[in-house]
């Protein structure tokens, strides 16, 4: 992975996606002995729209490491605002760091940013199309939770037609296999037809569309939040009728599996009642640190900057 660009899940084999879930592991228990793994490094965080976790997650992962990083938030910022492309801020950017981390609001700029850099570039969200470290810290919250990512019992509950972590989740927890989806939401915000052919094209997984989550919350070992928006429905009375179906409160996490996890890719805004903070299976703000492990995992792999003590996993057995 020395060099690459991570633009998607995609670009990465399984294999390099589990040596990263061992990294981070890994990463957690030896905090002091990778202090100084990038010491003289420097990451570029560009963030082309606004992000608090995102941000703060990618620069604090290369400040641990003992790096440095330099950057803007928000595209008022940067030269952009003079007329300046992606390409060449990339080409000047590249530079003066060893990595770059990019979010964008179109769909695609990660990719450019990577074809003009001279360094990896991270895609830290571009558009509603890939967020890649996000899966990856969802992965690695699976991980973490379960000890495994595979003969789990995911359900998806929410807003499954546009949201972005949701398919991306899908999608590699598919090429991993072996795994069971229930995807719950209403019928407005069904799961899309290209994310179900996904499913199906994996003989070891399998789905069920259901609109009910206290139905199925007994069922599940974990369960992925996401927020019902009001803009999606076409009137305010379906809206209205069907968002507390999806509120997740003590009340319906009382049917649920003593070890279920409780994901949410945040921010949250009512769809899980603060009550459930408190509950050992909320997992969420697990999730938050998971991603700045992961983002440590991959900003010191794609540099090729070792890991005092670490074994790589790559040439274990790996289940597909």
């Amino acid at each position: 992975m020395l060099g690459k660009s991570v633009i998607s899940l995609d670009d990465l084999s399984i294999p390099q996606i589990t040596d990263l879930l061992h990294k981070a592991q890994y990463i957690d228990a030896h905090r002091r002995e990778v202090a100084h793994a990038c010491d003289g490094r420097v990451l570029a965080t560009l963030f082309y729209e606004p992000s608090t976790r995102t941000r703060l997650s990618f620069e604090t992962a290369m400040l641990r490491l003992g790096g440095k990083v330099i950057g803007f938030a928000g595209a008022q910022l940067a030269s952009v605002t003079k007329g300046e492309s992606i390409a060449d801020t990339l080409k000047t950017v590249s530079n003066y760091v060893d990595v770059v981390a990019i979010r964008h609001p179109k769909e695609g700029a990660a990719l450019v940013a990577s074809r003009a850099a001279s360094v990896p570039v991270i895609n830290a969200g571009d558009g509603g199309h890939m967020h890649p470290t996000q899966t990856l810290a969802d992965l690695a919250t699976l991980q973490s939770r379960f000890g495994r990512v595979t003969d789990l019992t995911v359900g998806l509950c929410g807003d499954l037609m546009f949201g972005r972590t949701v398919h991306s989740l899908i999608e590699t927890l598919c090429r991993f296999g072996n795994v069971r989806f229930v995807l719950i939401s209403p019928d407005e915000l069904k799961t899309p037809q290209y994310v179900l052919d996904r499913i199906d094209a994996t003989p070891s997984c399998s789905y069920v569309e259901v609109k009910d989550l206290v139905s199925v919350i007994g069922d599940l070992d974990v369960l992925y939040m996401t927020r019902v928006q009001k803009e999606r429905f076409f009137n305010e009375d379906d809206y209205l009728r069907l968002r507390d179906t999806y509120i997740l409160d003590e009340d319906k996490l009382a049917l649920a599996k003593e070890h279920m996890a409780v994901l949410h890719p945040l921010p949250r805004v009512n769809e899980i009642a603060v009550e459930v903070d408190d509950d050992p299976r909320a997992a969420y703000f697990e999730q938050v640190k998971n991603g700045m492990l992961m983002r440590m995992a991959l900003e010191s792999t794609v540099m090729g900057d070792e890991l005092p003590g670490y074994e790589p996993f790559e040439n274990k057995e790996v289940q597909a």
